[in-house]
């Protein structure tokens, strides 16, 4: 079995795709779910889409937890008034480290959603069952 990791995936897009005119697409049943690019209803289910979709992998929670924060900041512009997330460096190491996934999703501007997600792999503490997409 592969050392516990973590997988990084970002999904912008149009919040009408997110529910066209359904959610089925977002299920791994649905004919169209390996190649839609919108995200997974269940955060899981990313470990099932293809290996490509993969932005970023880590073996250490530090490692996972930088490239959340600087994907937070790479998006800030798309930020509208208040909500701005903040989510705490220290909490994201400690979720990771415990093998659990760190994701977030906000709706940014244009009418479009942002979702950001790190998903722990090898094995997936709700779905070990799933394998890892780079094998």
């Amino acid at each position: 079995m592969a050392r516990p990791h973590h997988h990084g995936y970002v999904w912008l897009g149009h919040g009408d795709v997110l529910v066209k005119p359904g959610d089925a697409h977002r299920r791994p049943g649905h004919p169209e779910f390996r190649s839609a690019q919108v995200m997974p209803l269940e955060c899981a289910d990313w470990l099932l889409k293809p290996a490509s979709r993969v932005e970023a992998t880590f073996g250490g929670a530090a490692a996972g937890a930088d490239w959340y924060a600087g994907q937070l900041d790479r998006y800030a512009d798309l930020f509208a008034g208040p909500c701005v997330p903040d989510p705490s460096y220290e909490e994201t190491v400690r979720a990771l480290a415990a093998g659990e996934d760190r994701v977030g999703g906000w709706w940014v501007t244009g009418g479009r959603f942002l979702s950001l997600n790190l998903i722990a792999c090898s094995p997936h503490r709700v779905r070990p069952d799933y394998g890892c997409p780079l094998r």
